[in-house]
Order: C-alpha cells, then structure tokens, then sequence
C-alpha cells in the first residue's frame, strides 16, 4: 500500500508519520510506500532512513508528478497556510489552500481516470469554517448540521476544498473523507502563525520557563483537542469502511472531530495546578482585537454524537490536555 501525507513536515504530519511508520500497515494491509511531501524537508533524519519512506520536497503543487508517479492507495491532505497567514496574505491563503487542492484532487482523477485505482483522501478542514452571521448567529451548541459561514480566508478556503472534495467523491474519483479538526493543544515546538497559536504558547512557554501572552480575554470559550486525540481521529476516519452502522463511514458529509469546550481562564488554572504560581505568572494578558475577533468567532460547543458513531471521544479535560503534553516531554 502507498500512502501520501501532504504536510508531512509539520506537526500533526510529523505525528501521523510516526504512528503509521510504528504501526506498519493500513486496516490490515502492509504499507510498503510512505510519501512524505512538504515545502519543508523533514527534519527527523531517522524517518527519511526508513526503507519504506520517499521524500517529496518542494512546493506541492508542482510536485505532484512525483507524488503520484506510482500508484496512490491513500492521501492524507494536511498541507496548508494557517489562519493568521491567509489573513495577512490574500494571495498566499488561495494557492496554499485552494489552488493546490484542486491540482491534487486532478492529479488524484487522472489515476482514476487512467485506471489505476481510486485514492482515499482524507482532508484536514477546520471548526473555522463555522461563524456567525447577523442573519443567522451560530446555535449554542454546533453539529455537521449547522451551516458554515466562515468568518476568515482561512475558513473560506477550507469550506471550498470540503465541497470539491465532495464533489470528485460524488463523481467516483476519489473516496473522500474530511474531518473537520478543533484548535490542537497543547503543540510542542515553535510558535506558529495560526490565530490560534496561543492556545498551545500559554502552557507551553511557561512549563518551560518563558513568558507568554494571552490575546484574549480568559473568559473566551474555545473547542480544543489534544493532538494524540486528533490523530487518532484522523486515523479513524481514513480505515472506517463506507457504510451506515457504527464505526462506518456514511455519505459525504463532514465529520467534527470531538471537542473538549474550555475557556481559557480554565487552561490557565490547570496550568496553575500542574505547575504552580510561578509559571502560571509568567501569562500576560494583553487583549489583540483582531485576534480575539478571529478566534471569537468560532464555535466553542459541538455536538459530538456523530464522531463518537466511529468510536471518537473529547479530551475529558484541560488538566488531560497539559499532561498528555508533558508525557511527550518524558524521555
């Protein structure tokens, strides 16, 4: 079996890597090919050594002749601008996101087409295709049933690749899956450029030792997944057999991954009882509208009943969310 992850240099690529690399198949069958493709080289010398693993580096869109030079049994989609960049760079959102996951699901067709079989994709969407609109505010508690009014590029973006993925799997040129994932925390590693970057910065930074500052105000509700939970998800979503009975995969509608609804005064607390005064002190809180905006204007509470149908279930906690991250931390 060949299998493809798009962004594979990131964080949840460089997870999913190591969980298919440690189980070595895909629903019972032998992963022989795993294609890592990113802009970015992989900086885990250990998995480009793996016999199994082929390296696809450059920008996606004019790579995908070697990405699908041999046959593509599966492609997890993960690639993508982040949702402060799609902000501050209109141009940069619509190649990132929407340009190149058009060319992939062509080049994904042309196999189809020339009978080499059809590839199962799973795309990583995001809550932020949600918002609220003055015609029509978001229900308290949001399901795939509620209509997607993003309120970003980003969440355009993804809300438009959701349709054409919808679509090439309405055509029978591909079999696609797309989970639609909550802001991941707690993320090892560097800051990045999403907007809701901080969600991971205000424990990380300061179980290290550094200061950091909250954008928001604490009372700010927010839907989060630990990223052991997110993968996980993915995972499930990519081997459900296509049917109507649980733990199979109906239609092709949209899965939220499961939610665990915080507010961020309830991360800062359990960061005070993991760590104590010392490190929670080292949390500012300085407002940025723009942010606060961007990240107020996603949904918070999801109901969680058609991910739990494939055996999917929230984090129980914020306190579950900071300890899972200091078990990577362990040695």
């Amino acid at each position: 079996m060949r299998v493809v992850i798009t962004g594979a240099s990131g964080f949840l690529g460089r997870q999913l890597t190591a969980e298919l690399l440690r189980t070595r198949n895909f629903s019972g069958w032998p992963i022989t090919r795993l294609v890592l493709a990113d802009r970015i080289a992989p900086p885990d010398d250990s998995v480009t050594g793996d016999s199994r693993v082929d390296v696809v580096h450059g920008d996606l869109h004019a790579d995908l002749g070697a990405v699908f030079a041999e046959p593509v049994d599966v492609v997890f989609h993960l690639a993508a601008a982040v949702s402060a960049e799609c902000e501050a760079d209109f141009d940069l959102g619509w190649h990132a996101n929407l340009d190149t996951t058009r060319a992939l699901l062509e080049a994904a067709r042309a196999q189809q087409v020339a009978g080499r079989g059809v590839p199962r994709l799973v795309f990583a969407s995001s809550l932020a295709v949600y918002g609220a609109d003055p015609a029509l505010p978001l229900p308290p508690v949001v399901s795939e049933a509620t209509p997607a009014l993003p309120q970003s590029s980003y969440g355009v973006q993804k809300l438009m690749c959701e349709q054409l993925i919808g679509e090439y799997t309405r055509r029978g040129f591909i079999d696609g899956r797309v989970a639609r994932l909550m802001t991941v925390a707690v993320r090892p590693g560097k800051p990045n450029a999403a907007a809701s970057g901080f969600l991971s910065s205000i424990i990380r930074e300061p179980l290290a030792g550094l200061p950091a500052t909250c954008p928001v105000h604490p009372g700010l509700r927010v839907a989060l997944a630990s990223p052991r939970r997110t993968i996980d998800g993915l995972l499930r979503i990519a081997q459900a057999q296509r049917g109507s009975g649980p733990g199979q995969w109906e239609g092709r509608l949209p899965v939220n991954l499961p939610a665990l609804t915080v507010t961020v005064a309830d991360l800062l607390t359990a960061l005070r009882r993991v760590a104590g005064d010392q490190a929670a002190n080292l949390v500012t809180i300085t407002p940025d509208p723009a942010i606060e905006a961007l990240v107020g204007s996603w949904p918070a509470a999801f109901d969680n009943r058609r991910a739990a149908r494939l055996g999917l279930h929230p984090d129980p906690s914020a306190l579950s969310l900071i300890r899972d991250y200091l078990g990577t931390l362990s040695p």
